[in-house]
């Protein structure tokens, strides 16, 4: 059993998908069915959390302890004066 869906495209889209259905040589209503059918059938993405908490290179740091360093460093490493204007 199949549910009729409709779907309101704006009218280039809807030209652009017509035309790549028929450069498949499909309907557009197949195209649509398969682009559905690629989408859910994807395996679920996974996350590398590394990127978000594996940033440090060296020690671990004590942030409350080192924050005025920590800043420091991060403010001397972007090259900004530390009154909010880049440095010329």
């Amino acid at each position: 059993m199949t549910i009729r869906t409709q779907t309101p495209l704006d009218p280039e889209r809807h030209a652009q998908a017509r035309a790549r259905a028929a450069d498949l040589g499909v309907s557009l209503a197949e195209y649509m069915r398969r682009l559905v059918e690629q989408d859910v059938a994807r395996p679920p993405r996974t996350v590398d959390r590394s990127v978000v908490f594996d940033l440090g290179g060296g020690a671990p740091t004590d942030i409350s302890a080192d924050k005025d360093r920590l800043i420091a460093e991060a403010v001397a490493a972007s090259g900004a004066s530390g009154d909010g204007y880049a440095k010329r």
